[in-house]
């Protein structure tokens, strides 16, 4: 991963990793990594996706869809916004809808 130096483009040969192992741009991108690998490492995620709905909010909604799926669905570790919507009564939003992408692993 590339981190230019403050005040350097991102053109042309400033992709070159600096020589210095402080420089902010690789000790960044070697945290970057290693967390990767840690939380990363020898995962095989399974994704889906889900509508959870609440008259009483975005966050209500997706609430509701990671608790319902937590009953039939084991080892969920992320979840990801993909879409938000409200459902209209009388010009008002009766409910919300949020579609929700969640990741879980497989089990072994």
């Amino acid at each position: 991963m590339f981190f230019p130096h403050p005040g350097e483009s991102d053109a042309g040969d400033s992709r070159k990793e600096c020589p210095s192992p402080w420089c902010d741009r690789n000790l960044l991108a070697r945290c970057q990594r290693k967390w990767f690998n840690a939380v990363m490492s020898d995962h095989i995620y399974k994704k889906i996706e889900l509508v959870g709905s609440s008259p009483n909010g975005i966050e209500d909604a997706i609430n509701n869809a990671i608790t319902r799926a937590g009953k039939t669905i084991r080892n969920m570790k992320w979840v990801e916004v993909a879409e938000v919507r409200g459902h209209l009564e009388d010009n008002k939003i009766a409910d919300w809808q949020v579609t929700v992408k969640v990741g879980f692993t497989l089990d072994n």
